[in-house]
């Protein structure tokens, strides 16, 4: 196997096939469903990102790409040498180009494509030019002065979760301590802390943090998924639900609000105290619910902060990249 660094808190889940010298930083995590991930060489990604791959979408990341923190990358294709700021996210079907740059926070959206030696910022993204000559020196000067790409050497890493490393953390609060459904899954890594109440066949994925200390209940019904590195949290005299079937994506941060049954929040969005989602809502990736914000049921919201901009004319069904 050529040397690989996969730091002890990163989580690997699936069939995964990474290049030589590939990184995967502190509380990162790959999910690949049915041998879906494959990185090139000397690929970084770093501390607390989400990547995921499935059938339908798989993730295909080239060489010396690097992510930075907290990313989040769902089915795209994204080439070589690309330097890919804090916090960008990647949906579904997009395709990058090699030797891209991403501002910070960047959104991009399903199935864009984004030709090579693009410079691209914004929610969602937009082109703003092509690399000039000091950017393509910043990017060989990130990897040590060489851009030059190896043939590919690959590890292939098969780690199916299985029922036994279902062993996320319940701790106690005073005298609050979690209620846990026995047919719920508590992925390893995952913290509940507190006041909390978890329903039946419900899952709460690797590096999730649900804390119910003094500031309130949280509740979470049956048939949830609360994916990958979210924070459920809430302020003082407040409340937290979660009703049931609802699927919250992976880097959310969600606070004390309501959800209504059969809601999608999508990967990268935060959803604020005081606030109410009716059923059947669908939050699209990146948004911002702002405090005490209301919204009717079948609402598709979207934004920075969010607006309604349209309704949902069936239920929802779980996303493909949601955890079966």
């Amino acid at each position: 196997m050529a040397i690989l660094k996969i730091e002890k808190s990163a989580v690997l889940i699936g069939k995964l096939r990474l290049g030589a010298k590939a990184y995967i930083g502190q509380g990162s995590i790959l999910r690949s469903k049915e041998d879906s991930i494959t990185m090139g060489n000397s690929t970084w990604v770093l501390e607390n990102s989400v990547l995921i791959g499935t059938p339908e979408n798989p993730l295909k990341i080239g060489s010396k790409t690097v992510f930075g923190h907290k990313c989040i990358a769902i089915g795209a294709e994204i080439g070589d040498l690309c330097e890919i700021g804090n916090g960008t996210i990647f949906l579904p079907g997009s395709k990058i180009g090699n030797m891209c740059i991403f501002g910070e926070g960047t959104i991009i959206p399903e199935d864009a494509v984004i030709p090579d030696e693009s410079v691209v910022v914004g929610r969602p993204s937009k082109i703003i030019r092509k690399l000039t000559n000091k950017d393509r020196e910043m990017i060989s000067r990130m990897r040590g002065n060489d851009i030059t790409l190896k043939a590919y050497q690959e590890n292939i890493i098969n780690n199916e979760l299985k029922g036994e490393e279902e062993m996320g953390k319940l701790h106690g609060y005073k005298d609050k301590y979690p209620v846990v459904s026995k047919s719920a899954k508590l992925f390893d890594t995952s913290e509940v802390t507190g006041d909390v109440v978890i329903g039946d066949n419900t899952i709460i994925a690797a590096g999730v943090k649900i804390i119910g200390n003094s500031h309130g209940p949280v509740r979470i019904g049956n048939n949830v998924q609360i994916l990958e590195n979210s924070v459920l949290h809430l302020l003082p005299d407040n409340k937290l639900i979660i009703e049931d079937n609802v699927t919250i994506g992976p880097g959310c941060i969600i606070h004390g609000t309501t959800i209504g049954k059969n809601s999608v929040i999508e990967s990268g969005s935060t959803v604020c105290d005081y606030s109410k989602l009716g059923e059947n809502t669908l939050v699209k990736s990146g948004s911002l619910i702002k405090q005490r914000s209301t919204f009717e049921d079948n609402q598709i919201i979207e934004g920075f902060p969010a607006k309604a901009i349209g309704q949902n004319s069936d239920i929802l069904k779980r996303p493909n990249w949601g955890i079966k």
